[in-house]
């Protein structure tokens, strides 16, 4: 122990489930943690274990706003997410106040981005449409034209989003014979001739994407992009994907053009809400895979996000920049 942090902060850990390397690596730094115990989290006992705490480990998708900072006090010095995506923090109020904020960017675009080709492969081949045919004793084995899917070979796809899951997925997709990619974000990235990318407008995406994957962040000028009028400019043989946020999508738009054949299929780890109701619409649309927000689900990425935060806050305490500030 011979960081300078030593004895010497308190760390409310909002989760108990945060990944025990993270945990041990803050009590050698010093550091005194104090781990709610409930599952899911419970606000207001987060609330009550905050007063006094010199650092917050943020690892629930709660609000995390002036609430919160009210309750820990004014010694707090810092606070990191769990997460690379911020929709749920109020960061104007962070802003304000000048309270470092850290989150964990970067670590989650392996786990993602092996996903979000899962998703293409499974949307584009309807494994939901197949599974749900074999449940229902509808196997056809006679049929030669049936259940033709979409392949990724020779297919253009598009990215909205082309930041690290975006180029994730890109560079697995150097070896599968794609026919272009192409993305959209405000303005062109240096490097994506490393991905034989092109930057393309909105409308371009749209009307030239076989395979569409979101993969922003969602902000005011994301929220609702892809609507009615959005799904209407692309192919009838469009696989949409988004593992961005939910709110990035009109859901009701996508629910009506999967079901009026506007678009080919979807394969979704990320909608509204979450969790998702059993008998929502989405869930009974055979041409849409839709996944519990899994993104980051495995044992490395989460460990690597946890670690990530932990040297968020440890750097702040010790009065060093964040790895990753969220500002």
């Amino acid at each position: 122990m011979t960081s300078a942090a030593r004895r010497l902060y308190k760390v409310l850990v909002t989760h108990p489930e945060v990944p025990l390397p993270a945990l041990e690596f803050l009590r050698q730094k010093g550091c005194e943690t104090i781990v709610c115990e409930n599952i899911p989290p419970v606000r207001s006992d987060i609330l009550q274990k905050l007063p006094g705490v010199d650092a917050i480990f943020w690892a629930s998708y709660q609000p995390l706003n002036g609430e919160v900072l009210d309750a820990a006090g004014s010694q707090l010095k810092a606070v990191s997410t769990m997460s690379s995506g911020i929709d749920y923090v109020d960061v104007p109020e962070f802003k304000r106040r000048q309270m470092p904020l850290g989150h964990t960017p970067g670590v989650v675009k392996n786990g993602v981005a092996d996903l979000a080709i899962g998703l293409m492969i499974a949307a584009g081949r309807f494994f939901h449409a197949g599974r749900q045919l074999i449940e229902n004793s509808k196997w056809e084995k006679e049929r030669i034209n049936w259940l033709m899917g979409q392949e990724i070979r020779d297919s253009v796809i598009g990215f909205m989003g082309f930041g690290g899951i975006g180029q994730a997925i890109a560079k697995r997709l150097q070896c599968w014979d794609v026919k272009k990619i192409i993305y959209h974000t405000r303005t062109r990235r240096d490097n994506d001739v490393d991905f034989g990318a092109h930057h393309v407008t909105f409308d371009e995406l749209l009307k030239e994407s076989d395979f569409l994957v979101v993969a922003c962040p969602l902000t005011a000028e994301t929220k609702g992009k892809f609507n009615a009028e959005a799904f209407g400019k692309m192919k009838k043989n469009c696989v949409f994907v988004n593992v961005g946020r939910g709110g990035i999508v009109d859901q009701d738009a996508l629910i009506e053009a999967l079901k009026t054949g506007q678009i080919f299929s979807a394969g979704l780890d990320v909608m509204t809400p979450e969790p998702l109701p059993a008998d929502d619409p989405l869930m009974k649309i055979p041409n849409c895979v839709v996944i519990p927000h899994m993104g980051t689900q495995t044992l490395k990425t989460t460990t690597e996000m946890a670690m990530l935060a932990a040297n968020n806050l440890i750097n702040a305490l010790e009065g060093k920049p964040m790895v990753c500030p969220a500002y």
